[in-house]
């Protein structure tokens, strides 16, 4: 019984590690917003503008209307020493990237 419970076990970690692994279908679409929002946020500057490869789902929200939920992806972006979390908020449609919203947030402590 113990050896089940085991191997049980087993499975259950490979199955939630190959989840977290997976690639959320919009995360390029993701990707490729965070440059846009960066540069907008910003204007043009000549320091160096940087954004991460890939985009992470962090979560589901609640839509405003209805009873639907968003996907949430984050990509973090650097520009000079300042480090940003932006976070892309897509609808659960499958086959569609439908950008329903975003933020940008400055990575710091103002205290």
């Amino acid at each position: 019984m113990r050896l089940r419970s085991a191997i049980a076990a087993v499975a259950l970690l490979a199955a939630g590690a190959a989840r977290a692994e997976a690639t959320h279908p919009c995360s390029a679409d993701a990707v490729d917003h965070a440059r846009k929002l960066l540069a907008f946020h910003f204007g043009e500057t000549e320091m160096t503008e940087t954004v991460d490869d890939t985009a992470k789902q962090v979560g589901t929200v609640k839509a405003l209307r209805g009873s639907g939920r968003f996907d949430v992806l984050e990509v973090m972006g650097y520009i000079y020493k300042g480090e940003y979390r932006m976070h892309f908020i897509y609808a659960q449609i499958p086959g569609d990237c439908v950008l329903m919203g975003q933020e940008i947030l400055e990575a710091s402590d103002p205290y």
